[in-house]
């Protein structure tokens, strides 16, 4: 793997969401962290130069809690704030996040459209954010693989590439269960997540070489650093994101 380093330290305030994703795009647009997402935003359109119709992106990781959804979270904002029409779609129907992250109710959602085919117009969701609309998981299904590789998937994603300029699907970790390899076909393009320190590079290998076997384009990898500033009672994150094409 190559990468375009460029990390930081950088203490944020110590306001945290109980659930969901800190949308420090929106919150602080002005600080270093969000000029990273930016950065990233820009290194992925690069990548996706190369791709027919670029507009679905997926965003996995190899392991549980390496901050795929802080990513794609922020990542959907910084697309609406440069002016594109996002659909961040919460695909994670194992541990969904994004009625909690952009303050909506789950009563219907992903789920619901594929089991009992309500119309994705009347359950997508506008936020608080302009450009920026979320599809939320929906309930949380007994079958989530089963759910997500139906055949009502392909006339929602033909309905989404139709609506948006930009779709960002957040699904769960590569290792931990299929719904991400299930998912690929629909995408043009996918950014894995790792986090320093934490991330297993036995489980970063298992999880490129899974996504190539099923010839998945993998459009980089961001690289995701949390630090504690040992010298002040509150906690301070630090992101560094490494990008690049995965060879």
């Amino acid at each position: 793997m190559s990468f375009l380093n460029f990390n930081k330290n950088k203490k944020v305030d110590n306001e945290k969401q109980n659930n969901g994703a800190r949308l420090i795009t929106f919150v602080e647009p002005k600080n270093v962290i969000s000029e990273q997402f930016r950065t990233l935003r820009t290194n992925i359109e690069f990548s996706g130069e190369l791709v027919d119709n670029f507009q679905i992106i997926m965003i996995t990781s190899p392991e549980m809690s390496d901050g795929k959804t802080m990513v794609s979270s922020n990542l959907a904002v910084t697309w609406a704030q440069a002016g594109k029409k996002v659909l961040y779609v919460d695909a994670d129907l194992r541990r969904p996040t994004a009625h909690s992250t952009f303050d909506l109710w789950n009563t219907n959602g992903l789920t619901t459209i594929l089991a009992k085919g309500d119309q994705p117009r009347e359950i997508v969701k506008k936020t608080f954010i302009e450009n920026l609309e979320v599809l939320t998981s929906g309930p949380v299904p007994p079958n989530p693989s089963e759910l997500l590789g139906s055949n009502r998937m392909t006339p929602l994603v033909k309905w989404m590439r139709n609506n948006y300029d930009i779709i960002i699907f957040d699904v769960p970790p590569v290792l931990a269960v299929t719904d991400a390899m299930v998912l690929r076909q629909h995408t043009d393009g996918v950014v894995i997540t790792v986090k320093i320190g934490k991330t297993l590079k036995a489980n970063i290998k298992r999880t490129v070489e899974n996504l190539k076997m099923a010839d998945t384009k993998i459009l980089g990898v961001v690289e995701r650093v949390d630090r504690k500033e040992e010298k002040d009672s509150a906690y301070g994150y630090g992101y560094g994101y490494g990008y690049g094409e995965t060879k």
